[in-house]
């Protein structure tokens, strides 16, 4: 078996769902600390040639508290975002068919920060035809209490993974001989992004998946765009 593990980000860009489709189980963090700096309840849009960055509003609460115990904001004004949304991309060729789309994520009643997200990627997973399972972290039995490397081994070890794919980034936090010791091998997985029409501006790499779903059918993004990737 093959698994992956990331914290949950909101309409993150393509690489996000290449791991999730890489493995056979993805594992996602719900009981991790809430990083305020981080890309959890944001991301970037394109809007007029250039990228900007949309939120969700967050609950004012201790910044020390998990994932799962944060909440999206009582004010939280749907429409605006929705209204900018919609302004940005209403004359991209595959706006009718997505926007829906968007509407059902970002009008999920749902405050729970975690859940709200969780919804999100589910829903894109099932328009990209991604079928891994996925599973909260807090919903597997190990000692959640332990850190980097032993945590994912444990993991592993929870669920019977011969293989841990992890995003490029965490190339200098694991060892893949500390992996092989414990019978597991490592992978690292390298999005290979091509660029794409993006009406006629210059390519703006990088951004919310919406933004690959708002130009590209999804059978081209499930046939060929979501398998450019290699692990490593």
């Amino acid at each position: 078996m093959k698994i992956a593990i990331m914290q949950p980000y909101f309409l993150p860009y393509m690489g996000y769902f290449q791991l999730i489709d890489s493995a056979d189980l993805f594992i996602l963090y719900d009981n991790i600390q809430y990083t305020k700096k981080g890309w959890i309840n944001r991301n970037r849009l394109l809007r007029n040639g250039k990228d900007f960055t949309f939120s969700l509003p967050l609950k004012k609460q201790s910044d020390y508290l998990d994932i799962r115990d944060r909440s999206v904001a009582d004010n939280f004004n749907k429409q605006k975002l929705l209204n900018q949304i919609k302004e940005a991309y209403s004359k991209a060729p595959y706006f009718d068919q997505i926007f829906p789309l968007v509407e059902d994520i970002i009008n999920y009643k749902e405050r729970n920060l975690f859940q709200f997200i969780y919804y999100s990627i589910q829903k894109i997973c099932l328009v990209l035809g991604i079928s891994t399972q996925i599973r909260k972290s807090s919903n597997i039995d190990v000692d959640h209490t332990l850190k980097k490397q032993k945590k994912i081994f444990t993991f592993c070890n929870a669920v019977g993974a011969e293989t841990y794919i992890n995003a490029i980034g965490g190339q200098k936090l694991y060892s893949k001989e500390d992996f092989i010791e414990r019978g597991i091998t490592l992978k690292f997985i390298v999005p290979e992004l091509n660029a794409y029409p993006q009406f006629e501006s210059s390519f703006v790499a990088g951004l919310s998946i919406v933004d690959v779903l708002m130009f590209n059918s999804t059978e081209l993004i499930k046939e060929a765009m979501l398998g450019e990737y290699k692990l490593i």
